[in-house]
């Protein structure tokens, strides 16, 4: 197995700056915009992201967090069922601009049950997409992110790995090479 560092926990740090940076221009106060994180990986990213623009912008984010799992279109052709993780979004989505975070961007079939996830919270007045790593040429389906961290040629046989402080791990992420 061979391993490439794609992001140390300074450049990751002065990334999310970045990406918010360009959140609050298209975004504002927040005040009709809310941040939807997808489980299981991209909770801590949007927390990480929801901490950053509260300091910047001095106010309050909503966050949720949203599970995919009964809207998969691989549920029910796995040999074990997937285990459901907590979905907790504590507010009404009707008539605001989502901005749904995961880590990493790869199939897209994962963004496409996400928003089928999201219907039940209502109707949203427009969704965008933020991750932290976009695997470019692996879409399964047409899904395209709005906000990206670093933009990666992969691969299907290379995976990325992101490990964050949040995980209990120190920050940094990795493209890895399956070797045999």
């Amino acid at each position: 197995m061979q391993k490439r560092l794609l992001f140390n926990s300074k450049l990751l740090q002065i990334t999310i700056s970045r990406l918010c940076q360009h959140l609050i221009e298209n975004h504002g106060d927040f005040s009709d915009s809310v941040i939807l994180g997808m489980q299981p990986r991209g909770i801590y990213l949007a927390e990480r992201i929801r901490k950053r623009l509260e300091e910047m912008l001095n106010t309050k984010i909503q966050l949720g967090y949203l599970d995919t799992t009964f809207h998969r279109d691989d549920f029910r052709r796995r040999e074990s069922p997937k285990t459901p993780n907590q979905t907790k979004v504590p507010f009404i989505i009707e008539d605001k601009k989502v901005i749904l975070i995961d880590d990493v961007l790869f199939t897209g079939r994962s963004v496409r049950a996400a928003l089928d996830a999201m219907t039940m919270f209502g109707r949203p007045a427009k969704v965008e997409l933020l991750v932290l790593i976009d695997r470019m040429y692996t879409r399964h389906i047409p899904v395209e992110a709005n906000y990206v961290g670093r933009r990666v040629n992969t691969m299907t046989s290379q995976r990325v790995l992101v490990e964050l402080e949040e995980q209990g791990k120190k920050d940094n992420i990795w493209l890895i090479n399956e070797t045999e």
